[in-house]
């Protein structure tokens, strides 16, 4: 593994030839995707099991590391609904320190995974996993709304809602006649302004913050929260402190750090995905070519810093860096005035915040999770291969009914097994004897001819630990050992320990019987796997002919032996 210490952030790139006229492009993309992301992140700290103020330090803190120091022109980082299921069930179960914890871990291992340059094996996450596990935090998120959206008035008796999402389902079935009619009403209208804002106008201001402006101002103007019953900010968390709190370091607790693994883990593995992803649509918005394993650094110092200002984890927001791009974004800067928007409101608009209805809040969630499942590849599925579709529904459903660690571990599992068979389905043992045209331009009557006594064998594909057995399968078909038994080769890309292992077996029951083994024609790599393994010395070099006129004339040469010395 090559290990580099390497750190250059793309904004460095952008400052050398910045002009004004980039300067007024970004500062409208900066003012644009700041507004945008203020109701998000208030809302993704609520659904995270934690303050609206943390998501907004997040959005704050994170957003400027991950613009300042990433490695892609115009990617917006903050608190992103790919973060809620895990978080929130991190909180009920670790606590809140643990959970910070647990953010800076993740954090650790992403800076680790930048420095060793593994930003580019995310790519071997096959889709079906990413989109499975998508859309099952899809429905995770709109599971952990209904609640705010439908005003539930639980009893004190009733608890918190569980994380687990079928116990989720029960506790709110149970509770679902408690629903508050007037709460219900302000976020179906502010679902439908978010849902159905005309495009022309969200370009001048968008849908979601028409619905917070209008959701807030007629809370304030009928007193809602109390003539009303309402829940807002300012009733469940007492508002929203002005400015950002004092850097603290949680308390560590050392003996728990091996359960906080695993957890931390998963924090990671999605941060990279989702951030890596972004960072490849941003590309294509913007023809450029971002470098993974700096945006994995970026991603790993954002996630360690923001846990101590308050804040939780966070990652690349796909949604914030479209209409950043929308919005004429040319260079990190915008990101970077994107989360000096939100400081500035935090400084001079907290204070109103306290009357801004959780039910809206809860509306702009509903709409975020009904445009990030990936629904339509549910109609796609009967065109898909049956081992795709159910790598799909399996981390589809693991999500939802488990958590986000285990539909990622099987689905990843899953995808493996369902490659490896398929490889070895491709990997193919003939007995049939065929040259190809040039085979045939070259060489000569005699040298197509196949000897009493030999056989040949065409192999196809990787002979691999997966398909290792077909040679055997095949030979034990033949009921009877040949005195010469040529492997043509030339066709097998590649070869692992397994397939040389095998190759050792035959060639020994071969020798034990005074048969020979001749190897007709190697690629490369399965070349210098047989020789760097000895099994060319172990079958000699004069055995191992690069053509199939070479290998019969070996044949021959073998078959016109004494059998003693031949064998």
């Amino acid at each position: 593994m090559n290990v580099s210490l390497a750190f250059r952030p793309r904004l460095l790139d952008a400052l050398r030839t910045y002009s004004r006229a980039d300067f007024r492009a970004d500062l409208v993309a900066g003012l644009t995707v700041g507004i945008v992301a203020l109701p998000l992140a208030m809302a993704f700290g609520i659904a995270s099991g934690v303050t609206p103020a943390a998501g907004l330090y997040t959005a704050v803190v994170a957003g400027f590391l991950i613009s300042a120091l990433g490695g892609t022109k115009v990617c917006i980082g903050g608190p992103t609904g790919a973060f809620i299921a895990i978080l929130y069930g991190i909180h009920q179960h670790y606590g809140p320190v643990n959970a910070a914890v647990c953010t800076m871990m993740a954090g650790v291992m992403l800076v680790a995974m930048g420095w060793a340059k593994l930003g580019t094996l995310i790519k071997f996450i096959p889709f079906p996993v990413t989109m499975g596990f998508t859309s099952g935090i899809a429905v995770v998120i709109l599971s952990t709304q209904v609640k705010d959206f439908l005003g539930l008035q639980l009893p004190a008796d009733a608890g918190e809602v569980p994380a687990e999402f079928v116990k989720k389902l029960v506790f709110l079935g149970r509770h679902i006649d408690a629903t508050h009619g007037a709460t219900l009403a302000l976020a179906a209208g502010a679902f439908a302004i978010v849902r159905w804002w005309p495009a022309r106008l969200a370009r001048v201001v968008p849908g979601s913050i028409v619905a917070l402006v209008a959701g807030t101002a007629l809370v304030m103007g009928f007193h809602g929260d109390t003539a009303w019953g309402v829940a807002t900010i300012g009733t469940k968390f007492g508002g929203i402190p002005q400015g950002l709190p004092v850097l603290a370091w949680p308390e560590i607790h050392w003996l728990e750090l091996p359960s906080l693994f695993r957890p931390a883990l998963t924090i990671a593995l999605l941060a990279a995905i989702e951030s890596l992803l972004c960072a490849v649509v941003a590309d294509g918005m913007v023809e450029d070519r971002h470098d993974s394993n700096q945006e994995l650094v970026a991603q790993g110092i954002a996630n360690i810093v923001s846990p101590l200002c308050g804040g939780i984890a966070a990652t690349g927001a796909i949604a914030r860096t479209a209409t950043n791009v929308k919005n004429g974004a040319r260079t990190p800067v915008a990101g970077v005035i994107h989360a000096a928007v939100l400081l500035l409101i935090l400084f001079a608009a907290a204070p109103l915040a306290k009357h801004i209805p959780l039910a809206v809040l809860s509306a702009v969630l509903v709409n975020v999770a009904l445009n990030m499942g990936e629904w339509h590849h549910f109609a796609r599925l009967r065109k898909w291969p049956k081992s795709d579709v159910s790598v799909f529904l399996t981390a589809f459903a693991l999500t939802i009914v488990v958590d986000l660690a285990v539909a990622v571990e099987f689905g990843i599992l899953l995808s493996a097994l369902t490659f490896i068979k398929r490889m070895a389905d491709q990997t193919k043992v003939d007995a049939s004897f065929e040259l190809s045209d040039e085979e045939l331009k070259a060489q000569s009557q005699t040298g197509r001819e196949v000897p009493r006594g030999v056989m040949v064998y065409r192999l196809f594909g990787a002979f691999f630990f997966g398909a290792a057995d077909k040679l055997e399968t095949a030979l034990m078909s033949a009921q009877q050992l040949p005195e010469v038994l040529i492997l043509r080769l030339r066709e097998v890309v590649a070869i692992d320990a397994t397939g040389i292992n095998a190759l050792e077996d035959m060639h020994e029951k071969l020798r034990k019987k005074g048969k020979h083994l001749i190897l007709c024609g190697p690629h490369t790599q399965p070349l210098f796997a047989l020789d760097n393994a000895g099994f060319l010395d172990a079958v000699g070099r004069d055995n191992v002919c690069a053509d199939m006129e070479t290998s019969l004339a070996r044949a021959r040469e073998l078959l016109a032996k004494p059998a003693r010395q031949r064998s």
